[in-house]
């Protein structure tokens, strides 16, 4: 089961880049009412989070109807475009490797983990 509902602030952070300091973007996680995972990127997990479950034009179409959302990962990673690959590669992943990553969250091999994921997303 993953871990209970999470803020940004709550939430483990891994730098993965050492030269970010021009951008903060971010890979967050959050689960449907469903129990299904989406993955994104931003520079802001509270806004986004408030835009997706507004529901407008602004937040995800696939997001759209299926409250109450909840973030259950969020991870700074370095700029958009590591941020991009990222999220690409997590999305190729099965939910059961979603979901031990959003519970490794807490754990020492947590920076490790993402880290092993950013290089081999990167070309």
């Amino acid at each position: 089961m993953i871990r209970t509902a999470m803020t940004p602030s709550s939430v483990p952070c891994v730098v993965a880049s050492a030269d970010n300091a021009g951008a903060c973007w971010w890979l967050y996680m959050l689960e449907t009412a469903q129990g299904r995972l989406y993955t994104g990127i931003t520079t802001d997990v509270e806004r986004r989070l408030a835009e997706h479950r507004a529901g407008g034009r602004r937040g995800a179409r696939a997001l759209r109807g299926k409250g109450p959302l909840v973030l259950r990962y969020a991870c700074r990673v370095g700029t958009h475009s590591e941020a991009l690959r990222l999220e690409a590669a997590i999305k190729r992943w099965p939910a059961s490797k979603k979901r031990a990553l959003c519970g490794a969250a807490a754990t020492e091999r947590h920076e490790a983990d993402i880290r092993a994921v950013l290089a081999a997303a990167m070309p």
